[in-house]
């Protein structure tokens, strides 16, 4: 990627990040998924600021060390319009769409002419709406107050980042989103070669069922209460000495409750090392139920060979014509009756590995995407009034919806000034 276009573009740059949360590459896709990004921009040559106005947690990647200045902001606080004036960068991105509409109206005020992209990680809105109806029993119900706030982040940006291209068809197709607005971003991941996929341990080498997951997520957590309860008992009648190894960072007491020696179902934590863990189990087990955007664990099993039986929703924007590493079952008998045969046929199990390989090779290429994404931004910055001029719902929600944060924002301020504590 590092070519003389890139470089042309982004060479003496500056890209400033705003983050939800400091990202943690070895705990979560989306920490994984912002690095991507940070390291894209890095490589084609700009100088990157990351702020946010949460803690580091345990596990957060040391930025400063990335070459990547960071430092800690505060949210309603005019401090930051200094601060942003200061750097005056060619780009911010918001890393989804609560940045955008806390510090959004600051940047376009005090930087006018900066570029503003929106990372929405995933459609919040979706992912939310599934988990409501999960719980109810009733349909999807997608016209809500969050949609509305994360598609009116849309527009006020110059260029939002989606994950899926089940979330790219849902903006266009149901919501009518302009497509010049939007632009497919996946994980963009180095190809997996023949001498990668010879390295691997084979399918006698590897034992034990795999579920890995922060518990900070509520998809995650879900996914393993279902395993338990549900999936769980079915395999162990046809498997009685078989093994599931749990792993995820932040597990609650809840979770380690889930524990038993004697049912094989043991929780393991956090895995230090999570292509380690993946690359020693046989079977990955993603009984998603909820969630949207791409699943990070089941990206990353294609690329250590290990084969995964998983839901339409774990699946979603991920696989080609329903073609998969391993089954696609939703319901709980299926699950497990697949869970097992995939665990004990080699032949099954070498078929799904290799689907794995060409799926991940076909739609995570890391060039191919980055190429895409430098060619969007090049337009962008060659002529960023012209575009604006083009989404005029854009300005329109900008003028008139960013008042409402902009004076709550100033309101809360002076209340801060008054009771530090609230």
């Amino acid at each position: 990627m590092q070519d003389f276009v890139s470089f042309w573009m982004f060479s003496g740059k500056k890209v400033l990040i705003i983050g939800t949360v400091w990202p943690e590459p070895e705990s979560t896709a989306a920490g994984s998924r912002m690095m991507q990004l940070i390291n894209f921009f890095k490589g084609a040559g700009a100088n990157v600021f990351f702020v946010s106005a949460a803690s580091n947690l345990e596990f957060s990647e040391d930025l400063q060390a990335s070459g990547v200045q960071s430092q800690t902001i505060q949210a309603n606080n005019s401090s930051f319009d200094g601060y942003i004036k200061s750097i005056n960068p060619d780009l911010v991105l918001f890393d989804r769409f609560m940045m955008e509409e806390q510090f959004g109206w600051r940047v376009a005020e005090q930087c006018p002419d900066t570029i503003r992209i929106l990372d929405t990680e995933d459609l919040h809105f979706l992912r939310n709406a599934r988990h409501k109806a999960s719980k109810t029993g009733k349909e999807v119900e997608l016209f809500t107050d969050e949609a509305r706030r994360e598609i009116s982040s849309m527009y006020r940006c110059d260029l939002s980042l989606i994950i899926s291209t089940y979330e790219i068809e849902l903006l266009t197709g149901f919501f009518k989103i302009d497509p010049s607005i939007l632009h497919y971003v996946p994980f963009m991941m180095d190809t997996i070669s023949k001498e990668d996929e010879h390295k691997l341990p084979a399918f006698e080498e590897r034992e034990h069922f795999l579920s890995i997951g922060n518990f900070l997520h509520k998809p995650n957590w879900d996914a393993v209460r279902y395993l338990k309860e549900n999936i769980w008992p079915l395999i162990r009648e046809q498997l009685p000495n078989a093994e599931i190894h749990i792993y995820g960072a932040y597990a609650s007491s809840k979770v380690k409750q889930l524990h038993k020696v004697k049912d094989g179902f043991l929780i393991k934590g956090r895995a230090q090392d999570a292509k380690f863990v993946l690359k020693k189990a046989r079977v990955l087990l993603a009984p998603v139920r909820f969630g949207a955007g791409l699943k990070g664990k089941l990206a990353e099993a294609m690329q250590c060979g290990i084969p995964s039986v998983t839901t339409l929703i774990g699946a979603e924007g991920m696989h080609i014509k329903k073609e998969w590493s391993g089954t696609i079952k939703d319901n709980a008998e299926d699950f497990a009756e697949s869970a097992v045969s995939l665990y004990q046929n080699r032949q099954k199990w070498k078929r799904a590995q290799q689907t794995g390989f060409e799926l991940f090779n076909t739609l995570f290429y890391r060039k191919e995407h980055e190429k895409k994404l430098l060619e969007k931004l090049d337009v962008l910055l060659g002529d960023i009034q012209n575009h604006r001029k083009k989404n005029f719902m854009g300005s329109i929600f900008l003028q008139n919806t960013m008042q409402s944060y902009k004076y709550m924002s100033k309101w809360i301020e002076e209340k801060n000034k008054i009771d530090p504590g609230l």
